[in-house]
């Protein structure tokens, strides 16, 4: 497997009382299924993973390998605090037919991350899996940022195939597509940089927005592989704003608001996370129509 192009890390369905609703996945797959998406993210940060326990990841794992019907990539967010059972999440997820894992760098205990604790973390899951491993690097989410000198010495690894750099640092995100081997994928991990991030290299991107806008997406790294650098650089500058209101603004609740304006399965929030408010809901929809209303308009 070769890490490139669009993903979307997509939320995780739940009910009303707070369940795991798995039938609410179908109607998003045949959405994203009809999108030009490389692949998506399950159980990753937009997917609530630190509130979904081991067997609610496992069961989420084998509905999106089912319903991707081989057409769609799905990379399994598999971090867990301890390397036993990261490694044992990660070998479910193999066996549920994912076809890699996303693993965040261990994070409670961060003042012990040398290099060398880090190289062991990442090279124990990597040897055992059995499927390709994608490092994930998400520091304003865990307080600690993998820094690029560590990835490029993972990345000689032969089941390591990339890397999600979510940090927006768009001087890391360029080093590490310099001191990588070519074929290791460098994925930008937000919207909102992705023009910059593939212009300095990077493979593709997992973006929230995706989720909703996949076809702008796609049309931006287009563009700027086809030499349009005009069309895709209006396309990211307008494409900020729903990817900001999905993600930092207004994180997860956004999303999931989003996902229904747009009349897909959103659903609830699970605890501690609370929903977003109805001022809030209305703003992200005129976002989402803004941006819509734009984009169709480019595209006629």
């Amino acid at each position: 497997m070769k890490l490139e192009g669009i993903y979307a890390p997509i939320p995780t369905p739940f009910d009303e009382n707070g369940g795991l609703y798995l039938e609410g996945l179908p109607p998003n797959f045949v959405h994203w299924l009809g999108t030009p998406l490389d692949g998506i993210v399950a159980g990753g940060s937009n997917g609530e993973w630190p509130l979904l326990t081991f067997d609610e990841r496992v069961a989420l794992f084998g509905a999106c390998a089912d319903l991707s019907r081989g057409k769609l990539k799905v990379i399994a967010g598999v971090h867990c605090p301890s390397t036993k059972e990261s490694l044992e999440l990660g070998l479910e997820a193999a066996r549920a037919g994912c076809d890699a894992v996303l693993v965040l760098p261990p994070h409670y205990y961060k003042g012990q991350n040398s290099g060398e604790a880090l190289r062991a973390y990442f090279t124990t899951l990597a040897d055992s899996i059995g499927i390709p491993v994608v490092l994930y690097n998400m520091p304003a989410n865990t307080g600690f940022n993998l820094e690029s000198g560590i990835v490029a010495a993972l990345s000689s690894h032969p089941n390591i195939i990339g890397i999600k750099d979510s940090s927006g640092d768009i001087v890391q995100i360029a080093t590490l597509c310099r001191d990588t081997p070519e074929g290791f994928g460098v994925f930008a991990g937000s919207g909102s940089f992705f023009l910059p991030s593939i212009a300095v290299g990077c493979s593709g991107g997992t973006m929230g927005v995706a989720n909703l806008f996949a076809d702008a997406c796609a049309d931006i790294l287009v563009s700027f592989r086809k030499g349009d650098t005009d069309r895709a650089r209006s396309l990211q500058l307008s494409l900020i704003g729903i990817n900001q209101a999905v993600t930092r603004r207004f994180g997860v609740p956004g999303l999931k608001a989003a996902m229904d304006h747009a009349g897909f399965y959103g659903g609830p929030v699970r605890a501690p996370l609370l929903p977003a408010e109805e001022k809030v809901r209305a703003e992200i929809g005129r976002i989402y129509d803004q941006f819509r209303s734009f984009y169709k308009g480019v595209s006629s």
